[in-house]
């Protein structure tokens, strides 16, 4: 069968059918809906919160990173359009924020940027008149010579908040003297947004009745400490999520942000909670159960996800016989990946660049892994390895930092079940690539001792 491709170009067109940094937008031929494996957890309840409601909704989305949450939040924006909801979606990091140094003024200017430049037609004076309360300081700050006066308001507004944004996040000499300088007007700010959205209501394309903000990738915001957090916190996450919740909650329509998951599980969980609602969380695909067996329907959902990219380029192609050398090798692959879809995709990009021709062996898959688990590796400190023990052990996770801070960095990843009784049940464990490091092995053998020490 394989005679009739050209290998490379068919290897070629297989290892960009897997880029992992690429979500993928509303129907595409790739998606696979993986609700029944993921404790039936579906982005569309935010959604049909939205569509329900009489009165804003301000809701939060978390999930390890590379788990699909783009995927999923584009869905979102798709059903909503469909919904008779205009829809403004963006993701913070690509043009407004920098990940590594996040606070709420960043993303209420984000918000207003996209707000201006998707919202063509509405009134942006009351804007422009609160940039007239602080031009010099901007002005001062950019170096720049721009004259309010006469500032073309539908055209170059957007243009001006673009400016400040990609100051933001690119110039960290000028970010704090940027917020210094914003952070006094910021309750004007939303005032003067809030004048032009209602305007921009009134003139909403025929037959939207709602208007959303969807702000993604907020979720990749590192944690950072800050001494002037309301509430005597030591980062920038409850800064941004809770101390002044009220400004992310003051713009007038519905928004849904995305959120760090480790905050999610902090001890600031029930505040979360109050503010915003139960947060949504979206969990790994579960290829084995709590006890350790393998997950068959997990599993399946996973080989699928390899089967929806490879069958556009070789849609006659066994995948466990032509494109991978023998079933083995692809359950390995797919148990290696954790349930995680972008890791699932670096493997099989790995692996691709051990090849030459297919089928992917063995060996390749192999030597992907080894380098995907020294990676993993590299991630834990030293005194990390007996909480991953003690995870791998009880399947649970404690309410502390280095908890936390490994659920972040993706060593501790969360499954979810359905059960009769208790509805949805989480729990955890340690990444599948972990398990072999000998250092880990010496932990779960101390942690069994210590808690059986006669066996």
């Amino acid at each position: 069968m394989l005679k009739n491709y050209d290998s490379e170009e068919l290897l070629t067109n297989i290892y960009n059918a897997f880029d992992p940094f690429e979500a993928l937008p509303a129907g595409d031929r790739y998606y696979v809906n993986c609700k029944e494996v993921r404790g039936n957890e579906d982005i569309l309840t935010i959604g049909k919160k939205i569509k329900r409601a009489k009165t804003n909704t301000y809701q939060l989305y978390a999930g390890h990173r590379g788990t699909g949450k783009s995927t999923e939040l584009l869905r979102l924006k798709d059903y909503l359009e469909k919904q008779n909801c205009y829809v403004v979606y963006f993701a913070a990091d690509a043009e407004d924020v920098d990940a590594e140094d996040t606070r709420y003024t960043d993303i209420l200017l984000a918000c207003t940027r996209h707000l201006l430049k998707e919202l063509t037609e509405a009134d942006s004076n009351p804007v422009k008149k609160w940039l007239d309360n602080f031009s010099q300081d901007l002005i001062d700050v950019l170096g720049k010579t721009i004259d309010f006066k006469d500032l073309n308001i539908k055209t170059n507004l957007p243009i001006l908040f673009t400016n400040i944004t990609a100051n933001l996040r690119a110039v960290p000499s000028q970010r704090e003297e940027i917020r210094k300088r914003v952070n006094p007007y910021t309750v004007s700010l939303i005032d003067a947004v809030n004048k032009f959205i209602k305007d921009a209501k009134k003139k909403l394309p025929q037959g939207k009745e709602k208007l959303v903000i969807i702000v993604d990738s907020l979720d990749r915001i590192t944690p950072i400490s800050t001494s002037n957090s309301i509430s005597n916190k030591n980062t920038n996450y409850e800064e941004i999520y809770l101390d002044r919740s009220e400004q992310l909650k003051g713009i007038d329509c519905h928004i849904v942000y995305t959120v760090p998951i480790s905050m999610v599980y902090s001890n600031r969980a029930n505040d979360l909670r109050d503010t915003y609602g139960e947060p949504q969380i979206l969990p790994m695909i579960k290829i084995k159960t709590k006890e350790g067996e393998n997950y068959q329907p997990g599993i399946e959902k996973v080989k699928e996800i390899i089967s929806k990219r490879i069958e556009k380029y070789a849609p006659d192609l066994s995948l466990d016989r032509d494109i991978f050398d023998s079933p083995e090798t692809l359950l390995e692959l797919c148990l290696m990946s954790g349930g995680h879809v972008r890791n699932l995709l670096l493997l099989i990009q790995s692996a691709i660049d051990e090849t030459d021709e297919l089928p992917i062996s063995r060996q390749a898959v192999k030597f992907a892994i080894a380098d995907a688990r020294d990676a993993y590796r590299r991630t834990v400190e030293k005194e990390q390895w007996k909480v991953l023990a003690a995870v791998s052990q009880t399947k649970n996770i404690k309410n502390e930092q280095e908890y936390r801070d490994l659920l972040l960095r993706r060593c501790i990843v969360q499954y979810t079940d359905v059960d009769n009784n208790y509805g949805r049940e989480c729990w955890y464990d340690v990444h599948p690539l972990i398990e072999q490091l000998d250092e880990f092995k010496i932990a779960l053998d101390a942690f069994k001792n210590e808690v059986n020490p006669d066996s």
